[in-house]
């Protein structure tokens, strides 16, 4: 079952950059998840450097930060090597965590449907409820609305 807002998120545990990472382990924690379709893509890249830009802020925030796509680890660590991310990026390559948040969605690629990654960002409150969730993100301005959102809560 999808997560819902007001709801507490259940707790999972994923491969990432740096390690395994446990939702329960974020306790006391705000978490960041921001759910993109594929590594050193453009719109992917942009939003990545965004969220690097002001890691600093939502850091001081009590906020942490993970990107996640389907792309495997190898391709995370290069992505994130080569974009120098102060964040680490979770790999769902069978999309347990897509299905929990319900980001896979049809496309239009090149005039094809494609089923994919639907560009989203989630906030997890300190508590562990889910605070707010953002679908369908267009890129510009989206990281500035996320990290005002977060320094609301903290």
């Amino acid at each position: 079952m999808p997560v819902a807002l007001d709801k507490k998120v259940p707790d999972f545990a994923a491969a990432a950059t740096g390690g395994e990472v446990k939702l329960s382990a974020l306790k006391g924690k705000t978490v960041v998840l921001y759910f993109y379709p594929k590594d050193n893509t453009p719109g992917c890249t942009t939003e990545g450097s965004d969220f690097a830009a002001a890691y600093a802020k939502f850091k001081k925030a009590g906020a942490v930060v993970y990107g996640i796509s389907r792309d495997s680890l190898k391709s995370h660590e290069g992505f994130k090597t080569k974009m120098g991310f102060p964040f680490e990026l979770i790999s769902d390559p069978e999309e347990k965590l897509c299905a929990l948040f319900d980001v896979m969605k049809m496309k239009n690629m090149y005039g094809k449907q494609v089923r994919g990654v639907e560009r989203s960002t989630f906030v997890i409150d300190s508590s562990g409820k889910l605070a707010r969730e953002w679908r369908g993100v267009k890129v510009p301005g989206h990281v500035d609305e996320v990290l005002a959102f977060v320094q609301s809560l903290a």
